[in-house]
């Protein structure tokens, strides 16, 4: 490599440390300004609570081995639901892909469906599903189905139609056409509609656990809000915050992977 080539790698180093050192003093910058706000009296603790009190109650869950039974409860509820809702959206946002006439037929219901509320369909569920994680889980599938569905197929339809009749001028078929052009070129959005679907997940999950859940973070919550135990709401909602992060970091690293093999195609 030439020198500036060099030169240009270091600063983009510099440059990543520099902003992951930001993120790191912002964060403790927030940290730290809201146990001084409660020490000093800014805000009622009770209210806001502190981090040192939501660590004490995060302590107290662990000692008392309730920690990790909500913690996992939650987890499992939301992967189950992200990865059945994400391939079922991916898996219907290609049937319609391969049959126009469908996605015609079906784009109004698509978007009446992405504007429900669907805790509205939380007592159906229930009497449908059960009172228990089947109904949880099937809360985080219809949340996150239909954004998948939308978000995939509008990557699918963007591809330019130049690309589409090359194609057919070839004598591609439908099928060689979508393996070898429209699957590529639509990797980006796959990839932005998984993240989506990551948030998206979690808020079927915790929406669900608050309709029928006796365990897990959702449920925490809503007991903490009833009982006034608001230590316990704000813990909660800082172990979601972590575990969201961490799933989002995941499927982060799993565009990098699927974008460097598609890049190699």
């Amino acid at each position: 490599m030439s020198n500036e080539h060099i030169l240009y790698l270091k600063k983009l180093k510099r440059k990543r440390t520099l902003i992951v050192a930001v993120r790191i003093l912002l964060f403790v910058f927030i940290i730290a300004l809201w146990e001084i706000a409660g020490r000093i009296g800014l805000c009622d603790p009770f209210i806001v609570s502190s981090p040192a009190r939501v660590c004490r109650t995060i302590a107290n869950l662990y000692s008392q081995n309730d920690l990790f039974p909500h913690i996992l409860t939650t987890f499992f509820e939301t992967v189950a639901g992200f990865v059945a809702g994400t391939a079922l959206g991916v898996l219907i946002a290609v049937l319609l892909w391969f049959c126009p006439f469908l996605e015609r037929v079906l784009d109004p219901y698509l978007v009446v469906l992405n504007a429900l509320p669907k805790i509205a369909l939380g007592p159906i569920l229930i009497v449908w599903v059960g009172a228990g994680a089947g109904a949880i889980i099937v809360m985080a599938l219809l949340v996150s189905t239909v954004v998948t569905v939308m978000s995939v197929l509008a990557g699918f339809l963007e591809i330019s139609a130049d690309k589409l009749k090359l194609m057919q001028t070839l004598g591609a078929t439908r099928t060689q056409t979508f393996s070898k052009v429209v699957l590529p070129a639509s990797v980006p959005t796959i990839m932005s509609a998984l993240k989506i679907s990551v948030g998206m997940s979690w808020v079927g999950v915790i929406v669900g656990e608050y309709l029928v859940s006796r365990r897990g973070l959702g449920y925490l919550i809503v007991y903490g809000g009833q009982v006034f135990k608001l230590d316990l709401v704000m813990a909660s909602i800082a172990i979601l915050c972590l575990l969201a992060a961490v799933m989002y970091y995941a499927v982060a690293a799993f565009e990098k992977r699927i974008s460097r093999r598609f890049g190699r195609l």
